[in-house]
């Protein structure tokens, strides 16, 4: 979800398909710790470094959230992981590498605006193709059971339910962002040299 940068609601949020349960904010944040000895993470925080946006300790923070979202990125705050909406580690790994790729948008593009649906929906649409959100095993465990073109039909349908959370994005807005940006955010890898 994009918000303006005075708005107190995360830049980008991921939405929460989790079943009901959840851990405590400190057993998150200890997959939170786990999560940052992860190679895609570690990856991305060095690359976060070479952009020169390096971050701390308390960027990454559990918290106990009332909306049905897993997570999100506010510019200057860092990130937040659910924890009363996550399970398994897996889950907090996802989160926190989908929210670096939108720090990481963040970092790189100093003229990003989140109140922008085309800025918000093309780092929607490179943190869904990029952290594995929608690798097929996931949708399958979503119950999304499309053979041919699911990953794509998963970005979509993920970036569509972000910007449409975005205040300043309409449904219609969102959807016509989301399709004049697709080429080339679906095909900016950076920092990677290739989708994972």
């Amino acid at each position: 979800m994009a918000a303006a940068e005075s708005d107190p609601k995360p830049a980008s949020a991921v939405h929460s398909s989790a079943v009901k349960g959840g851990r405590t904010v400190e057993e998150c944040q200890d997959m939170i710790r786990r999560s940052l000895r992860t190679p895609m993470v570690k990856f991305l925080k060095e690359h976060l470094e070479k952009a020169g946006c390096g971050f701390g300790e308390k960027f990454i923070n559990a918290v106990h959230c009332d909306k049905e979202i897993s997570g999100g990125y506010t510019r200057g705050e860092g990130i937040m992981v659910c924890s009363n909406h996550m399970n398994v580690q897996d889950e907090v790994n996802q989160v926190v590498i989908h929210e670096l790729i939108h720090a990481y948008d963040d970092c790189r593009a100093s003229n990003l605006d989140w109140a922008n649906c085309a800025h918000h929906a093309c780092s929607e649409i490179r943190a869904g193709h990029l952290s594995g959100d929608c690798h097929y095993k996931r949708e399958l465990l979503r119950g999304f059971m499309k053979i041919r073109g699911h990953e794509q039909d998963c970005v979509r349908r993920r970036v569509m339910k972000s910007v449409i959370a975005n205040p300043y994005c309409s449904e219609a807005a969102a959807k016509d962002a989301m399709e004049a940006v697709w080429d080339v955010c679906y095909n900016d890898t950076k920092p990677f040299d290739r989708a994972p």
